[in-house]
């Protein structure tokens, strides 16, 4: 049976530490409980009342990991990597096998906000934390939107109904 819930809710007034603590805790339920559509998971702040496009491309890239996650494990010969304990064997670490090396770019999710670098790589680019990070992606997403393409009849219909519909209506 379907399920819909509500996910990334939080009572943070700013994108912060509480914002991703809320978020977390409010998104796990839902995502355990095997939610198919999930309603307010990205951007929520102050129980709803306000949002801000940096927690929505930081809940954005979290729901990422929420979607990788929830494709499962794969119960195939390359999810089970018999080859790789066969070409190693055991007490040796596998990150120089074939299939490490086949298998590492796809086998995890890879936050895009996320800084991995050492603090002197992280300093020498200038030390932005996420909220800074985010704020440059959102804004560089909004720049580099292409609008879908609309038949110009229909762009026109639509925009006489709205038109009639607010001239209808008490401001």
């Amino acid at each position: 049976m379907p399920l819909r819930c509500g996910g990334n809710l939080c009572a943070s007034k700013i994108a912060d530490a509480q914002a991703a603590y809320d978020s977390a805790n409010s998104m796990w339920p839902a995502f355990l409980a095997g939610a198919n559509f999930v309603l307010h998971a990205a951007g929520w702040l102050e129980a709803g009342l306000a949002m801000c496009y940096e927690k929505f491309v930081m809940d954005g890239d979290q729901l990422g990991a929420f979607h990788t996650l929830a494709r499962g494990i794969a119960l195939d010969d390359n999810g089970f990597a018999l080859e790789a304990f066969r070409e190693i064997g055991p007490g040796r670490h596998y990150l120089g096998s074939a299939h490490t090396l086949a298998n590492y770019q796809s086998a995890f999710y890879d936050f895009e906000l996320a800084d991995n670098n050492s603090f002197e790589q992280w300093s020498a680019e200038g030390g932005r934390d996420l909220l800074q990070r985010a704020n440059r992606r959102w804004k560089s997403l909004l720049e580099a939107y292409q609008p879908p393409p609309l038949d110009p009849a229909r762009d026109e219909a639509l925009r006489e109904y709205v038109t009639r519909r607010k001239r209808a209506m008490p401001d």
